[in-house]
């Protein structure tokens, strides 16, 4: 493995943990302005023009703040749960291709930080590790309301998963593989897969809503129930942490929904353009395009938090065990009926 191999690839893991971030802290100014906008507020204003260094202004609030340690026995475990979940959360990403590739220096940059033959279970696997760092942080609180939230986050976590799982075998079996980057290149042009499993992705949107403890699915840290849920303890960055590993969670399940079910980077005409405009140019506006798709995702997900009221425990639970898990198996039928009849 030569030098330029391992450089290139350090630096597009560091650029894309930075992009990571970045989309994160900028989510949380998103958020609280697209709440003002559906409430008929201004939000923030007052940081920066727009209030666009509001982001910079909570971290180092939250830098600043006192660190507190609840009266517990495992202290370790208790710093150790916001640092898993941020972990997880940032893992994720290294398999996503972020476009097709690019001409530098004289050779070609794929833009992914790594491509392996199994992305889609590297990326379940990761996300099953992180209900770990939230049912860590909400036990060794020592705190009942913690505890009782880290216990409905990781069984309202594990519950999802079974439906989003099976969700995604419908897809394998019309595409045939588990790479990423291969997924996208054979959904180029409008050849989309959302086209092809309407109802796959129908249950996917919903299962990722869930395991992102997003509204309407927010059970784990409902203020009404619990104070704060699994951080209701947790203050300074530790606390910070488990916020950021929320948005860049919902960040990372943007960007998973745009490129298994809408083409990801590609566009109408992009070969064309790569044609007439060069490699270079026709590419990087399939990242614009990328994050436009991003972008587009994240929105709704704060538009549905702002608009939808709260579920009940046990509609949840209903939710996911006896409905989405049935209609992901139909769907699996079905594609499979469909395969044999039309090859």
């Amino acid at each position: 493995m030569d030098s330029t191999f391992i450089i290139e690839k350090s630096v597009l893991i560091v650029v894309v943990f930075a992009i990571t971030m970045v989309m994160a802290m900028y989510s949380t100014y998103a958020e609280r302005k697209i709440a003002a906008f559906l409430q008929d507020r201004i939000g923030p204003n007052r940081a920066g023009k727009f209030g666009l260094l509001q982001p910079l202004a909570d971290g180092l609030k939250l830098f600043a703040k006192e660190e507190f340690f609840p009266n517990t026995p495992n202290r370790f475990l208790f710093i150790l749960g916001p640092g898993v979940a941020m972990s997880t959360a940032l893992m994720t990403s290294a398999v996503i291709p972020w476009g097709d590739r690019l001409h530098l220096f004289g050779h070609d940059v794929i833009l992914q930080a790594t491509d392996i033959d199994v992305s889609l279970l590297y990326i379940f696997a990761v996300v099953s590790i992180g209900v770990y760092g939230i049912m860590i942080g909400g036990w060794a609180s020592n705190n009942k309301f913690s505890l009782m939230g880290a216990v409905r986050a990781s069984s309202q976590m594990i519950s999802y998963e079974v439906a989003m799982g099976l969700s995604i075998i419908a897809l394998l079996m019309m595409t045939g593989t588990l790479s990423l980057r291969e997924i996208s290149a054979q959904q180029s042009g409008m050849n989309w897969n959302v086209f092809y499993q309407p109802v796959g992705f129908l249950v996917f949107l919903i299962c990722a809503f869930a395991e992102t403890n997003r509204t309407p699915f927010d059970l784990a840290e409902c203020e009404s129930e619990l104070i704060g849920g699994y951080h209701t303890e947790y203050s300074s960055m530790k606390m910070g942490f488990y916020l950021f590993a929320e948005y860049a969670n919902m960040f990372i399940s943007s960007t998973i929904l745009s490129v298994l079910y809408f083409g990801g980077y590609n566009y109408p005409g992009m070969g064309w353009a790569v044609e007439h405009w060069g490699v270079n140019l026709a590419n990087s506006l399939g990242i614009i395009v990328l994050f436009a798709k991003i972008c587009f995702f994240i929105f709704f997900y704060m538009w549905v938090r702002w608009t939808i009221p709260r579920f009940r425990y046990d509609q949840l639970m209903n939710l996911g065990w006896r409905i989405l898990i049935p209609l992901s198996i139909a769907n699996i039928i079905i594609t499979g009926i469909c395969i044999l009849a039309f090859n």
